[in-house]
This record gives C-alpha cells, sequence and structure tokens, in this order.
C-alpha cells in the first residue's frame, strides 16, 4: 500500500496513469519514462503469467523495442521466416514472411518488459480499476480499494475485453460476440522453429509456432456454438480440430505442458473508440485485428508508441492542446492500422466459408504473389523510436 499512498499526496500525482501492464502499457511506460516522464502503470495481475496469444511477433517492432533497451538478442528466441497455410482438408500452401519475425510467450514477453521499466523507474500498482471519470481537465481513477488516483494523462491498454469497458459504457461491449480463444503449450515433435502454421478446420482456426523454451504453442480462435456442442476441450480438439489433418497429427503427437488450456470467451473484433472519454486506447483496447493475420502483438506495441508520442507532445508544446492530441492519435491509428484491420475481416469472412475458402486456397497456391500481397497488406513496415 505504500506506493499507493505516494500517489494520493497532491504533487506526487503521477502525470500518466496506464491502466493495464500488458504489451501495450509496458511499452507505452518504457517510452514515457525514456522521454523523463512519471508514469504509474496499474495492472490487476502480478507477473510473470500466461495469457491466450498467438505468440508470434513480426520484426516490424524489433528496432524500436531494442531502442527501449529490450535485448531480445539474448534471449534465444526462435526466428519465424515461413508461413504455413492449410485447409480444412490438409492442403498446404508454404511462403516466405517478407519481414519474418520470432516467437516468445507472452509469459516470458510481458515478464521481461515488465522487469526492464521497474530498471528504468517505472512505477506499477497492482489493483484493479473500477471507474475513470474526467472533469475539469483531470482524471480520476477509482481503485477496488475505493482510493482514488489523479492525472493529467490516461492509457487504456486493459485488453480484449474489461469490466471497465462497461463501466464506460463502451459500444462493443454491449454486443455478444460468437468467439472464443484457446490456448496451450506442447512439446516439440519436430515443429520447425523458423515455421508459423495456420489451419482451418470447421468453425475456426489454429495457430502452430515454437516459442523461447523449444515448446509450441496451439492457439486457436472457434465459433462459441461450435465448441459448446462437444462439450471440452479435449472432446473439441479430437472431433473437430482434428478434421484437419495436419492440426491432428500434432495433437496426437503431442504432449500439453499445461495444466490445462487457457481460454477467453467474448472476443469482439467489432470496431471500438480510439479515444473514448478523452483516455487514449491502446492494443487490443482500442482495436482487435483477427488473429490469422498473425500480427496484433505488434500492432499493440506500434499503438503504444504512437499514443505515448502524442502524449509527450501535450505535455511539453504549449500550443498542443488535449484535443490536439486526441485527434492526432485517432488520423495516425487509424492510418497505420484501418486498412489491416479491414482486411483481417475480410480474410476471416474467407476463411470461415469452407467452400470459398478452399477455392480461394487453391487459387493462391499457384500465385505466392497474391499471397504474399495478403500479408503485406496485413503488416506494417519497421518502426523505430
Amino acid at each position: 500500500m505504500f506506493i499507493l499512498k505516494k500517489y494520493l499526496h497532491g504533487v506526487n500525482s503521477p502525470k500518466v496513469v496506464i491502466i493495464g501492464g500488458g504489451l501495450a502499457g509496458l511499452t507505452a511506460a518504457l517510452h514515457l519514462e525514456q522521454k523523463g516522464k512519471q508514469v504509474l502503470v496499474i495492472e490487476k495481475n502480478q507477473y510473470p503469467n500466461h495469457k491466450v496469444c498467438g505468440e508470434y511477433v513480426s520484426n516490424e517492432v524489433k528496432p524500436y523495442l531494442e531502442q527501449l533497451g529490450l535485448e531480445l538478442c539474448n534471449l534465444g528466441l526462435p526466428e519465424i521466416d515461413t508461413l504455413q497455410i492449410s485447409t480444412q482438408n490438409g492442403k498446404l500452401i508454404e511462403v516466405d514472411l517478407p519481414l519474418g519475425g520470432f516467437g516468445i510467450s507472452r509469459y516470458v514477453f510481458d515478464h521481461k518488459l515488465y522487469q526492464l521499466a521497474i530498471k528504468k523507474g517505472v512505477n506499477f500498482l497492482f489493483d484493479t480499476v473500477v471507474d475513470v471519470q474526467f472533469a475539469n481537465d483531470e482524471f480520476s481513477v477509482t481503485l477496488s480499494s475505493k482510493e482514488k488516483i489523479h492525472s493529467k494523462v490516461v492509457l487504456g491498454a486493459f485488453g480484449k475485453r474489461s469490466n471497465l469497458d462497461v463501466k464506460l459504457n463502451r459500444g462493443f461491449i454491449q454486443e455478444k460476440s460468437p468467439w472464443l480463444g484457446i490456448k496451450s503449450h506442447y512439446e516439440n515433435n519436430g515443429h520447425p522453429s523458423n515455421l508459423v502454421g495456420l489451419h482451418n478446420f470447421p468453425g475456426g482456426y489454429g495457430g502452430l509456432s515454437q516459442t523461447e523454451t523449444g515448446d509450441v504453442n496451439f492457439c486457436c480462435l472457434v465459433k462459441y456454438e461450435s465448441f459448446k456442442k462437444e462439450g471440452g476441450i479435449e472432446a473439441f480438439n479430437q472431433k473437430v480440430v482434428s478434421q484437419n489433418p495436419i492440426l491432428k497429427d500434432f495433437l496426437a503427437n503431442s504432449k500439453g505442458t499445461f495444466e490445462k488450456p487457457l481460454s477467453i470467451a467474448q472476443i469482439s473484433f467489432e470496431k471500438k473508440k480510439v479515444v473514448d472519454d478523452h483516455i487514449l486506447m491502446c492494443g487490443d483496447t482500442a482495436g482487435l485485428i483477427h488473429p490469422l493475420c498473425g500480427n496484433g502483438m505488434a500492432m499493440a506495441i506500434h499503438s503504444a508508441k504512437l499514443a505515448a508520442e502524442q502524449v509527450v507532445m501535450f505535455m511539453e508544446k504549449p500550443n498542443f492542446t488535449r484535443k490536439d492530441m486526441e485527434k492526432e492519435y485517432q488520423m495516425l491509428w487509424e492510418k497505420n492500422f484501418g486498412k489491416r484491420l479491414w482486411m483481417g475481416r475480410r480474410l476471416q469472412d474467407l476463411m470461415l466459408h469452407t467452400k470459398w475458402f478452399n477455392l480461394g486456397m487453391h487459387t493462391v497456391a499457384n500465385s505466392k504473389i497474391l499471397l504474399r500481397k495478403l500479408i503485406s497488406n496485413t503488416h506494417g513496415n519497421p518502426i523505430l523510436h
């Protein structure tokens, strides 16, 4: 409670509060700290912990992460340069990834960023935010303990779906979503370290990629209606996922390393407000790209960079108003991610209509140029500080 009391007294109130300590929140904190800003990250869970995530990261964010001080070269990460896609019946296509990427578990990734942030002087408070109010050009952030923290700027990085979305009455939270995410790690039984696989099955698709331990992450997105008919993850894997012969072979010859798989329901791909009640939203809180695009983690990091840059401008330039900050961030977010999100929605629509997807895959199989074009439309260019 010491760190909380420190921030509840006027002169020591943080200039920036970041709600959520995932990839976006941690990245924004490191960026702002590097620019000399006083930051408090409020995160409900202690590190390290696993999260439902594809765990493939595009190299577009690698230079930026290294500039923030994260030494990725020392982590022995799998270097991924090939994408493998299969149809429900197991027809395979392979293509090189223009930028490539690396495999890393969220268990390690988030923890390393957290340790770096602590080392750099970022302050953390492990608690739950239950409300945020904006009045008189200042935020009041209420914690589960009923204590309040006051701040000039708040960044929202609290993930795909949160009770805070309900409290803020965000539009997408009113609609039920049919999507369920499931993830587990498996002992590697021959999956190449340089390969990320994306495999279709009835009602969903799953990704395979190696992590820093050598284990393979299997993360899939499924329609809940399809899932609940089978009564559990094991039965669903056997009866539905295994209709894809590649995934059937993987599951039959691999041993899970988690006590039980992780899952998250009500994953929404609906459009979200990037700025909501003057809070700058980052990462999945601002918008979620379909996992088949393989770019969610990079987008979260990039969006945090864009938000942090606008916050710095707001805090350092007298003529750069809050309205300017919000307008500029919205414009940059749309410019960098709008097209990717649109393409992701179109690809997912195609993938979940088996007849058309199989036909499209056969077409793409005869044109790797077309597949590379699809990849380039869902990924960005390398970003620097």
